[in-house]
């Protein structure tokens, strides 16, 4: 298979999951961890390896490395691999996306931006989720009527903090969630509650629904629920690792222990609460999000330029959701037509946004 992404959390445990089940690797694709890749390339040996940039390539130890998108898409095109793994952050992961359906391929996704941004446009008949919500949903999902489906947050790294501090938190107090140890983009969008948006939207393209919410569960050992009409609900309880999401969308399915069971009387107890959006500021577009799925690709762009301002200590963190807020409201009428509209409202975006 080919991993897009391979440096980073899921990646890494993208290439676990191979080790574990003896996978073949045909191509690596990694951002600047040269150190990590080269140990990657060592175990897996992939004939091919592509990078972001081109003043890392002489750091490489391969004889076949290319950089930047151009080189991503070709190694997709012209791969024997049936699975494309797409673990890119961000926007640029997109075109990755539409180059694997292009070719056939199976796409493991966990890039959250192809769908979100451009989901009207994808054939998700060859696509499995990587995303411990989405992945409960599919595995809860019963031949019964379904009357509404919920996933859930950690909350970030301010769902204690106090609301009147949140102007001032440092981008050290931003990276610090509570629960797990992620990329930084990830982080900070699950710190704002983008991240969720995300996955709400995300969830409605690929279940086709727009019944869809989301509330905190502290602990992240439950990640989806789903509502039926009989009035029952059941939830997916796992422990939080992507191995097992990552394994079903690898193998299809997986009859052997992936994680250790959760035991519920260690657990002893959960908390559940309300997102809000005095806490959240971009919880307020939830419902306006949903009833018009083009807007993902606007909230997408204005929130990648507000996240890197806020990384690079350009703004304070309760302007990354006003950014994306006042471009929401600017382009709201926009409706792309077709795929190569996406990446023109993309531009003009992050054009309005001071990118």
């Amino acid at each position: 298979m080919i991993v897009l992404g391979s440096t980073g959390s899921i990646g890494v445990n993208t290439l676990n999951i191979a080790r574990k089940f003896n996978l073949n690797i045909e191509v690596l694709v990694a951002g600047n961890n040269i150190e990590l890749l080269n140990k990657q390339i060592e175990e897996f040996k992939p004939k091919r390896v592509v990078v972001a940039n081109k003043e890392n390539v002489h750091k490489v130890n391969h004889s076949n490395v290319g950089f930047a998108e151009s080189d991503i898409l070709k190694a997709i095109e012209e791969s024997e691999s049936k699975t494309v793994v797409n673990a890119l952050v961000g926007f640029l992961g997109l075109r990755p996306t539409l180059k694997a359906i292009e070719c056939g391929k199976k796409i493991a996704l966990a890039n959250k931006e192809s769908l979100v941004a451009a989901g009207k446009f994808i054939d998700q008949s060859q696509l499995s989720p990587i995303d411990s919500e989405h992945f409960g949903l599919w595995y809860l999902r019963q031949e019964k009527k379904i009357s509404s489906m919920t996933i859930t947050a950690s909350g970030g790294s301010f769902r204690d903090y106090p609301l009147e501090k949140l102007a001032n938190v440092s981008i050290k107090e931003a990276l610090n969630h509570p629960n797990w140890s992620m990329g930084n983009k990830i982080t900070i969008d699950s710190a704002t509650m983008t991240n969720k948006l995300f996955e709400l939207v995300e969830a409605a393209w690929l279940f086709d629904t727009r019944k869809v919410d989301a509330i905190i569960e502290t602990k992240s050992l439950i990640h989806a629920l789903i509502n039926f009409e009989d009035g029952s609900t059941t939830a997916h309880i796992a422990n939080a690792s992507m191995q097992l999401p990552i394994a079903y969308a690898i193998l299809g399915k997986c009859d052997e222990e992936i994680l250790k069971p959760i035991d519920l009387l260690e657990v002893g107890s959960l908390e559940f609460r309300k997102i809000d959006s005095k806490r959240y500021p971009i919880w307020q577009i939830k419902e306006e999000l949903l009833k018009n799925l083009d807007l993902g690709v606007i909230l997408n762009a204005a929130n990648e330029v507000a996240v890197s301002k806020f990384l690079n200590g350009k703004i304070g963190f309760l302007d990354i959701p006003k950014i994306s807020l006042e471009a929401i409201e600017k382009f709201s009428s926009l409706k792309a037509k077709t795929i190569e509209d996406i990446f023109e409202i993309d531009k003009e975006v992050r054009s309005f946004c001071g990118y």
